[in-house]
């Protein structure tokens, strides 16, 4: 009997600690530096630490300034996520997505900055908006 609960405890227990990102509630949560709701889904992002706990950014700015803050070094990071800007509320890896920065972007908290998973989309809006392509270093290396 004790040997069956041990091992129902430990499927338990490895089920339940399963970290996973989620879909941001645009309307409903808030961002966890700036504390505006997110009301656009072309933006956006998210951290998930190892520990499962969820942060929402409505803007790349208000991300890189909390993973710059104290808190948010003090975190290790699962998933660090960011909007499509052309798949309303789709989130992807920001390692492997690719931005693009122009003034033509409004974006809510003045980064300028949209994400593409597609490169050739991205060269697209680059043709029409202008602006200048930027890989995640870059990205990173600019908020700093």
């Amino acid at each position: 009997m004790n040997r069956y609960l041990i091992y129902l405890l430990g499927i338990w227990i490895m089920t339940s600690c399963n970290v996973e990102p989620r879909a941001i509630a645009y309307g409903q949560d808030g961002c966890q530096h700036c504390k505006m709701i997110l009301m656009d889904s072309k933006y956006g992002a998210e951290l998930v630490t190892e520990k499962g706990k969820v942060f929402i950014f409505d803007d790349m700015n208000c991300l890189f300034n909390y993973m710059e803050s104290p808190e948010g070094t003090a975190q290790a990071y699962k998933y660090i996520l960011v909007a499509d800007y052309l798949k309303d509320g789709e989130l992807i890896d920001a390692k492997d997505a690719f931005y693009l920065k122009s003034e033509e972007f409004q974006t809510p908290m003045a980064s300028q900055v949209v994400a593409f998973q597609d490169y050739n989309l991205l060269k697209e809006h680059k043709n029409k908006n202008g602006g200048i392509y930027l890989a995640w270093g870059e990205l990173v290396t600019q908020f700093k």
